[in-house]
């Protein structure tokens, strides 16, 4: 593989600092022909459909991109807003307090936002980056618990456009967060808002996205990670087992995914006589198509068809400023021996350097 053409190397170049916040993107627009071209490429990722390739490809090419970009078009239009998707208006809302809160504690750090799939792409954010001169890369996932289906990657998607690349910055990993005591705390304090205005439900339901069941048995942290996330806010909410469930949604195909699914155990309790459900989805840091969609329509109704009274969906942390200051406080935690308080820039560092030859020389 080629190198991508590259300036001459600056000697002298000032360090300087940034973090590429990902989240895992969303078709341009509601529309058939932009989700179908999403859809591509995301479902072409081996790290989310582990199956044998040529099999794939031809489920793919010849069933799931020929009927499911129209059904997930009308999706996305229920929950498009005027300024575009919910998910990319919200992590680039994100990127940018984030750069303010990292600002006023006096962090010379550019903050990017990219997305895995889609536009902005990782590797075009890396790209702009380094063409502003930037020697030293976070990567922080949108993601709190790991997956190799997401977080992986990510890194897969940075490490790419390392290998076409001569001159390499710095990088750094984020690989988790899940049970930071900042996020659980900004979950909590969503979770505490939310009932101080409406009263407690009967059943709290945490949902997070679902994997494939054997990902667990093939080493994937992520259900154990999911469990810890529940156990930690449930602690904190000061809630006992029986008033709390864990569930995974957004199953696609016909294999076991992790258990319980969110929908089916929502039917189950509308059934048994649970009048009141709130869901929140802790795995999710941006509202999107998944939480908007999927859990506050979809699963609501079938709560609701189930017999059940009341359904609240509790939004997720978006641009809750104690998350952001959990965000930043990660950031800095992982930035840690980097000096990004006080970065001249390549100018002054010269003339430095030249003046201390000077003093040198007379000495």
């Amino acid at each position: 593989m080629p190198f991508s053409p590259e300036p001459p190397y600056s000697h002298g170049q000032a360090p300087r600092t940034a973090v590429l916040y990902c989240n895992l993107g969303t078709p341009d627009a509601p529309t058939p022909k932009a989700v179908r071209r999403y859809l591509k490429e995301f479902l072409s990722d081996h790290r989310v459909v582990e199956i044998p390739r040529l099999l794939w490809l031809l489920i793919l090419h010849g069933i799931i991109l020929r009927f499911r970009p129209a059904k997930s078009a009308a999706k996305y239009a229920s929950i498009w807003t005027p300024e575009g998707s919910p998910l990319k208006l919200w992590t680039e809302k994100q990127s940018k307090l984030l750069q303010g809160w990292l600002g006023q504690r006096n962090h010379a750090v550019k903050v990017r936002y990219a997305m895995r799939y889609g536009s902005t792409s990782i590797a075009s954010q890396l790209d702009a980056l380094k063409a502003e001169g930037v020697t030293r890369v976070l990567v922080v996932p949108a993601y709190p618990q790991y997956s190799g289906t997401t977080t992986a990657s990510v890194f897969d998607a940075v490490y790419a456009w390392a290998a076409r690349t001569r001159a390499l910055p710095e990088l750094r990993f984020v690989n988790h967060y899940h049970d930071d005591a900042g996020y659980i705390g900004a979950l909590a304090s969503s979770v505490q808002r939310h009932w101080k205005e409406h009263g407690r439900p009967d059943q709290l339901v945490m949902s997070f996205h679902g994997v494939p069941a054997r990902t667990l048995t093939l080493g994937d942290p992520y259900h154990c990670e999911c469990m810890k996330t529940a156990r930690l806010l449930a602690n904190k909410l000061n809630l006992t087992k029986e008033h709390y469930k864990v569930t995974f949604q957004s199953r696609l195909g016909r294999a076991k995914w992790l258990e319980p699914y969110t929908e089916p155990t929502l039917i189950a309790l509308g059934r048994a006589g649970v009048k009141r459900v709130d869901v929140i989805c802790p795995g999710f840091t941006s509202d999107c198509l998944e939480t908007l969609e999927e859990i506050s329509m979809e699963a609501r109704a079938a709560f609701l068809l189930a017999g059940g009274k009341t359904f609240h969906y509790i939004t997720c942390l978006n641009d809750d400023p104690e998350w952001i200051t959990a965000l930043c406080n990660l950031s800095e935690q992982h930035m840690g021996g980097w000096n990004t308080q006080d970065e001249p820039d390549a100018a002054a560092m010269a003339t430095s350097r030249i003046a201390a030859l000077g003093m040198g020389a007379k000495q």
